[in-house]
This record gives C-alpha cells, sequence and structure tokens, in this order.
C-alpha cells in the first residue's frame, strides 16, 4: 500500500487516508453508471462533505435525511470539485458526472476501493443485533489478542485500528471512515477486525464493498421504528449483513432468539452457518454453573470439545455474547481454551452491566439498555442475583421511536422500585415521553417514583437502597454527555453516582457508608 496522508474527516476523525497507487476508475468500478461529461472519471481522492472539498476531489451528493447533497453540488464546484457522483445529471453545473441509481451505496465502493479494498487483507467479524453488539465485539478482540493476533475494533464505544483508539461518532462509521479505519489497520499490521453493523448502516449500505470472513446476529427484537417503521423492514436490513460474507465466510445465528430465526428462513445463503444458544440445541453451547453479582462460571461446548470458563461479566445476555464471539474465534482457528481465556480476561465492557464502586453497602449497575428487550435481561438477571430489592431508573430517548415507549415500562415490571426519568430527550418535551412510558404500567403500577431531573433521580434511588439492593441505572451506558434541545451537555452516570454517593454519605446527609435496614 502506498504512503498516507492525514486529511482532516467528518465528525472530527483525523484518520490516514491511504493514497491509491493509481487513480480509480469509476467505468471499471460502476460498470451500469451513466456518465456525463467524459466517457471516464479517474478518482484518487474523495468526499461526501462539501466543506471538505479541495481541488481535484469527486464530491458525492448523498442524500441525507433532512437534506439532499445535490443541494451542495454547486458549491462543491466552486471548491474545486473535479467531478461529481450523482443519482440524476445536474445541467448546469460543468464537470464530469457520474450518475448511478444509489450514490450512497457506490460512494462506499469508491471509498472501499481508494483505501485498497483493506477487508480483503484483514480477517474480519461483522456484527449485527439489536443488543449486544459492543459486547460480543469486545469479546471477539480479547479472544484473539488472546491467540496473538492484533485486532482492531469499530462500534459504538471506540473505533481502535489496533494501536490508535479513538471516541467513536455512530455505531457503525460512515463509508469513508470506515474505509480508511480498515486501511489503517492494514497499514500498522493489524490482522483481524471486530466491527459492529447496525441497521441504519447496512440498510444505507455504508459498508458497501466491506466483506466479511463472519457475520453474526445476536438477536433481533424492536428497535429503531422511527426508522425502519416495521419490524419487517427492521429485519431485512439486520439480514443484509449476510451480504457482506466472503465465498468461504460464515454466518452465526442466535439459535435461542426468534428473530434470528427469521433471519435463517429468509436469508438465500448457501454458505456455511453455525449456531449458538444456552436454552435450545445449537453448535456452540454453555451450561452455567454459577451466577453472582461478582461474576459468571460456564461450560462452553464446541462440539466434542469444552472449556471451563470465568467472566466477571454477569447475566445470561452476556454469556450469549460469549457464545457469539467463541463461534468467530473457533472459525479463526482460535483453540477452545484460548477462548475461554480470551473471555475471562475481559473484565467488563464500559456501560454494559457496568459495577459503580463509590463505597456504598449495596450494588450499582450502569447498562445501556434502550430498548425493551434489553431492559427485560437486565431487570431478570439482576432479579435472580440480588438478595433484596431491585431498583431501577430508566427513561426513553427523544426524537426516536416513540412505540417502544410503554413496551419500556413493562419489561421494567419484574422491578421491586421504579425511578422513570429523562435520557436524552433532544428536541421533545421530556414530560411527553415521561408520559408515554407512564401509559405501559397500566393498569398494573409498580412502587414508582418520576423525576425528569436524571441526576436528582439517580441520587434518590441511592438514598433509597439499603444493603443487599441492586440499583441499575439504565439507558445512558457509556455515554459522557445528555442531548437536551440541540445541545450536548457533560453527563456521567457512573460519575453522578459516585458524586451522589460522597454527598449521600457525608455528615451533613446524615448517613455514613452503611444504610439502614429497611
Amino acid at each position: 500500500m502506498a504512503g498516507c496522508c492525514l486529511r482532516p474527516r467528518q465528525g472530527g476523525h483525523d484518520v490516514p487516508t491511504p493514497i491509491p497507487n493509481s487513480p480509480i476508475s469509476l467505468k471499471a468500478l460502476l460498470p451500469t453508471a451513466q456518465f456525463i461529461g467524459d466517457d471516464d472519471i479517474l478518482v484518487r481522492h474523495t468526499t461526501e462533505r462539501s466543506e471538505m472539498v479541495t481541488p481535484g476531489v469527486l464530491f458525492a451528493a448523498i442524500p441525507g435525511t433532512r437534506r439532499n447533497g445535490e443541494e451542495f453540488a454547486r458549491e462543491a464546484v466552486l471548491r474545486g470539485a473535479e467531478s461529481l457522483l450523482l443519482s440524476r445529471e445536474l445541467p448546469d453545473l460543468s464537470v464530469p458526472q457520474c450518475l448511478v441509481p444509489d450514490v450512497r451505496r457506490a460512494f462506499a465502493l469508491l471509498c472501499d476501493a481508494l483505501a485498497g479494498y483493506p477487508s480483503q487483507t484483514l480477517k474480519t467479524a461483522g456484527v449485527t443485533g439489536t443488543n449486544g453488539k459492543t459486547t460480543t465485539t469486545w469479546l471477539i478482540r480479547s479472544i484473539l489478542r488472546a491467540a496473538g493476533h492484533p485486532t482492531g475494533v469499530l462500534g459504538t464505544i471506540e473505533y481502535s485500528d489496533g494501536t490508535r483508539r479513538e471516541q467513536a461518532g455512530l455505531t457503525t462509521p460512515d463509508s469513508q471512515i470506515l474505509s480508511n479505519w480498515l486501511a489503517s489497520m492494514v497499514a500498522n499490521g493489524t490482522t483481524h477486525a471486530a466491527m459492529e453493523l447496525s441497521s441504519h448502516a447496512l440498510d444505507q449500505g455504508r459498508a458497501c464493498g466491506t466483506q466479511l470472513d463472519v457475520a453474526i446476529v445476536t438477536n433481533v427484537t424492536q428497535d429503531h421504528f422511527d426508522y425502519h417503521h416495521t419490524f419487517e423492514t427492521y429485519l431485512s436490513a439486520k439480514a443484509g449483513i449476510a451480504n457482506h460474507l466472503k465465498p468461504d465466510g460464515l454466518l452465526v445465528l442466535n439459535a435461542d432468539d426468534a428473530g434470528s430465526s427469521a433471519i435463517a428462513k429468509r436469508v438465500a445463503f448457501g454458505g456455511r452457518f453455525v449456531t449458538f444458544g444456552i436454552d435450545h440445541e445449537a453448535d456452540v453451547t454453555a451450561t452455567i454453573v454459577r451466577e453472582t453479582t461478582a461474576g459468571t462460571d460456564f461450560v462452553l461446548s464446541c462440539g466434542a470439545e469444552a472449556a471451563s470458563v470465568h467472566t466477571p461479566m454477569i447475566g445470561r445476555h452476556n454469556v450469549s455474547n460469549a457464545l457469539a464471539a467463541a463461534s468467530a474465534a473457533h472459525h479463526f482457528g482460535v483453540p477452545l481454551k484460548t477462548i475461554a481465556l480470551g473471555i475471562e480476561l475481559l473484565p467488563a465492557v464500559p456501560g454494559r452491566l457496568e459495577r459503580v464502586a463509590a463505597g456504598q453497602p449495596f450494588d450499582v449497575f450502569v447498562d445501556f439498555a434502550h430498548t425493551e428487550d434489553a431492559l427485560r435481561r437486565c431487570v431478570s438477571n439482576l432479579r435472580q442475583l440480588c438478595s433484596r430489592r431491585v431498583i431501577v431508573v430508566f427513561g426513553a430517548g427523544g426524537d426516536r421511536d416513540r412505540s417502544k415507549r410503554p413496551k419500556m415500562a413493562q419489561a421494567v415490571l419484574g422491578a421491586d422500585l421504579v425511578v422513570v426519568t429523562s435520557d436524552n430527550p433532544r428536541t421533545e418535551d421530556p414530560q411527553r415521553i415521561i408520559e408515554d412510558i407512564l401509559a405501559g404500567f397500566a393498569p398494573r403500577l409498580p412502587p414508582l417514583r418520576v423525576e425528569p431531573d436524571r441526576q436528582a433521580a439517580i441520587a434518590w434511588s441511592l438514598a433509597e437502597a439499603h444493603p443487599g439492593d441492586c440499583v441499575l441505572i439504565a439507558g445512558k451506558g457509556h455515554e459522557t454527555e445528555q442531548i437536551i434541545g440541540t445541545q450536548r451537555f457533560p453527563f456521567d452516570d457512573r460519575q453522578v453516582v459516585r458524586a451522589a454517593w460522597k454527598e449521600i454519605s457525608s455528615p451533613a446527609f446524615g448517613r455514613t457508608g452503611v444504610a439502614p435496614t429497611a
């Protein structure tokens, strides 16, 4: 691969952009495209952002959710764009134009080509699913590292090329960022990559050109209906991950999940696939031996082989995530004992049933759970492990799927005490979001408190808790900001817990490190 230059990137990410050895021919890359003003267009650099245009680049006019990239084509040309990638001709612009039915997918293919087709060199695992994507990719990375394989990860929490890490902007980055991070992995000797592929990214074709050795579906339950509208279209988007498999690739499905079973029936897949599961017959299985709030012991079985595993992570859903990761690692040739070691070496994933210790005499967990299924799993797991009460603090995101809000209320009915609060209200009225949630409790109303101020809600739950209780603070997980209106304010549930407990346990508050009994 040729040398790299550092170019400004969208989303604030500066990542080395590969310079191709020779320009990419759009006629060869996109053989069905129509060309205006020239028989072919040769491309060395491209961008989808008009403000990033420099002389000589191709500007891709990608349609957005609010505005179409075609609106910025003239600005791009004035800035020096040498050519345009469009869905229709713009006759008033005199530069060469390449016309394609789907600009976003064509742009993704071009970015992949300019980056040197990095996924063809890397061993890649892609993970999709409503819940569990982040934990599964982190487990894959931990296992592969234990096996001596330098591994990068792209997902909700961070982008890492195996050497350098940056806070993530999107679960699955835009096409150019994705391709350039994969190219950076290749350039610095990283051999494997684990990446999250969201339903939005699969539907929009952000990863077109990215090929997978392993495609994993963790589970498919309701989410993102504000975008997909129906479960059928959501399921179809998730099923699209199979289209990214290399000819000898492996499809991995959850035998315990009805959504995964539905994908298995609809995907016209002639290649290899394996299943994982705890409760149903599968190729990769687990027998849970012991569960506590300090971790989980289970026996991992793959064919005739078995290995004992201890993980600091809690919950059956995390055992399921470990099985998904083990399935991928086994395909990469990692021995079962090394797989078990890799699982054990991952202490926790930020914001995924992450224990927060601030000196309090009860357990506090912060989790990213923001769907009905994820909330139900968290509450169910803590219900089994907690010796006394389960207290849940949660809200729902604004400007997102309203239909899931009352269902989230149903998901926490297993708790002993519920505190409904704000999540990221965005431009919605927080009280309206809370009312949508409260509608889901009828006719069975649990012990309940409503506190729109998330910081106050967390503090109240800690003051209410007693030794032996478990407090679950759900929805934001690893996030370090709260979005109110269009502004972002510093807010980390974990830091709020520590600060609140420091105040609660102070002499002025009248409560020491040992809480009174009920």
